[in-house]
């Protein structure tokens, strides 16, 4: 039996007899060819034979979308049963072929269906990755309190043409955001405060509220938070585009430190400029505090003064201040990490901006709750 089509150049014949099947290529089997060969090989069926022949000695031109359809028609006649064998192929269109093949090749076993062992294996391993990466992190600790040590002891080594530049990036362009949320902050405490204790008629503590809340957590923790996501990540990369780029590779090269020229600068600079932020940060939230103090319970800036004077002690300011250089160090300590850790692809450097992120307002926020309880402890 003899079937012949042809379509734009291409064409395919298709023969059985007792020998099985023989499928002969014919013309140029290229993409603007292909419409009507493509239906002809999707019809072919075994038609109880178990093998096939593909014979490819009349082919002018292959394409890699004239090979995918050949590929195409050998598995789906393989899973009938059957057996293909390829004739006369030139040398270039068996390395396509071959090519298509390992391009397209899936796995056809079915993957198992989630089961309670899996579960626990899951979290078995996902615990053991992030023991790994924890300590891989408190290896960098160790690295960097040796780097500082190392420069304490040489300064002439400090570059503090770069430590201005990145308090300069991390700090000041970074006031007008944490000057903006504290504000709000201290509006949304002043608020929040006063409609609780109207039920007490004890508006004008308020202040109380207010000044409390924001010197001792909320300035500091604002400001850690926006920092962690605007500078923790720019730190990251920074660093991980320079080993995409292999930059890093080229300092080691020529026996420069990542440590000392990438890490470092970045670390003090961020470790200084906390502080300062959160102090504006302070302020602010409690010049939003007293906004709304004066237009919501008409307490003027005086009373509001006088109030907060008389509320607050000295340690109430230090104990936010104590934290920043710590939020700071940590934050830095972990973008730079981060950008380190990066692999040589770009997609690395965005879970490594994410994992950075993430991992510096989560350090931050442990270590907030764990000064709040010593300073329980302590009575301050």
């Amino acid at each position: 039996m003899l079937r012949q089509k042809a379509q734009d150049g291409a064409s395919l014949e298709v023969k059985e007899d007792a020998k099985g099947l023989r499928l002969r290529f014919l013309g140029s089997w290229l993409t603007p060819s292909l419409a009507g060969v493509d239906r002809d090989l999707q019809g072919v069926q075994p038609n109880g034979h178990r093998d096939v022949v593909f014979d490819l000695g009349a082919v002018e031109a292959l394409d890699s979308a004239g090979a995918w359809l050949a590929v195409r028609c050998q598995r789906r006649l393989e899973q009938a049963g059957m057996t293909v064998a390829y004739q006369g192929v030139s040398e270039s269109d068996e390395v396509l072929i071959r090519a298509v093949a390992a391009g397209n090749e899936c796995d056809p076993t079915p993957p198992e269906p989630p089961t309670f062992k899996t579960f626990v294996s899951n979290i078995g391993e996902g615990t053991f990755a992030r023991a790994q990466d924890a300590a891989a992190l408190v290896s960098f600790l160790g690295e960097t309190i040796v780097s500082t040590i190392h420069l304490a002891r040489r300064p002439a080594e400090l570059k503090p043409i770069a430590i201005v530049y990145h308090m300069q990036k991390a700090g000041l362009e970074a006031m007008p955001i944490v000057g903006l949320l504290s504000f709000l902050i201290g509006v949304v405490l002043a608020y929040q405060g006063s409609d609780q204790l109207a039920r007490f008629g004890a508006q004008i503590f308020t202040v109380n509220l207010v000044g409390v809340a924001v010197l001792r957590e909320m300035g500091v923790l604002i400001t850690a938070i926006i920092v962690a996501g605007r500078s923790g990540s720019a730190f990251t990369a920074q660093i991980g585009t320079m080993k995409v780029n292999q930059e890093v590779d080229a300092m080691r090269t020529i026996g420069l430190s990542p440590m000392f020229v990438l890490a470092m600068p970045r670390v003090i600079a961020l470790t200084l400029v906390m502080p300062l932020l959160t102090f504006y940060a302070n302020v602010m939230g409690l010049f939003g505090g007293g906004v709304m103090a004066w237009t919501l319970l008409d307490i003027s800036p005086r009373q509001f003064v006088e109030q907060l004077s008389g509320a607050l002690q000295l340690s109430t300011f230090w104990v936010g201040m104590i934290k920043a250089p710590i939020f700071g160090f940590i934050i830095a300590l972990v973008g730079c990490y981060e950008g380190l850790q990066v692999s040589s692809n770009a997609e690395s450097v965005g879970l490594r901006t994410t994992r950075a992120v993430v991992e510096s307002i989560f350090i931050v926020i442990v270590l907030d709750a764990l000064f709040s309880i010593l300073f329980s402890i302590l009575g301050i």
